[in-house]
């Protein structure tokens, strides 16, 4: 995530753990987001629930453009960056203000009971993957909590089109009003629903 979407992040989250709801992530990886949105969460006093099945996107599997063959484990040759996610947790100091979910993002909203005061969609960047996640957790954000929706490219010649389908969809849902715009990170607040 480069700087001035981080910053952005850590922001929306700063103001989305004042409401005292958990903060969630969608797209864990080795963890450089999630130490930003557990800052914030440990200031407020409250926590960070990130999910991901740590097996890594569609583009970071081996042939592809983000594949990191260091975090492929040797035993059984699939990716898992739980063991580096981890690690970034306890260098950070932040492991007491994370909670793992090791799982698919769809299986995990539908056991899902409480509300939240920030979604953060990283994950999955095809539709199928994009939508899940939104179907799965937008409903989930607390009236005036943030939806924070990354890689959002509205000229396709820029990146993959699922996120920018689902900040449309969230914003043409009547449900969301933009807030902010940095790069490729959209923030936008829960006004109805």
């Amino acid at each position: 995530m480069p700087v001035r979407e981080g910053l952005a992040l850590y922001a929306a989250a700063a103001e989305a753990a004042r409401l005292g709801l958990p903060l969630l992530e969608v797209g864990t990886y080795c963890g450089r987001s999630t130490i930003l949105l557990a800052d914030a969460a440990r200031a407020a006093g409250t926590v960070v629930v990130t999910v991901d099945h740590h097996r890594g996107s569609e583009e970071q599997q081996p042939g592809w453009e983000y594949h990191d063959p260091t975090v492929v484990d040797p035993e059984i040759g699939l990716m898992d960056t739980l063991p580096t996610f981890r690690r970034t947790l306890h260098k950070a100091g932040l492991e007491d203000h994370v909670i793992a979910v090791v799982g698919r993002s769809p299986q995990v909203s539908k056991v899902w009971a409480g509300q939240v005061g920030l979604v953060f969609i990283d994950g999955g960047h095809t539709d199928e993957h994009a939508t899940a996640d939104y179907e799965g957790w937008a409903p989930r954000v607390a009236p005036g909590g943030l939806l924070v929706i990354h890689d959002v490219f509205p000229d396709p010649a820029d990146g993959g089109q699922a996120p920018y389908r689902i900040y449309l969809r969230a914003l043409e849902s009547g449900d969301f009003t933009e807030v902010s715009v940095t790069d490729s990170l959209r923030v936008l607040r829960r006004t109805a629903g």
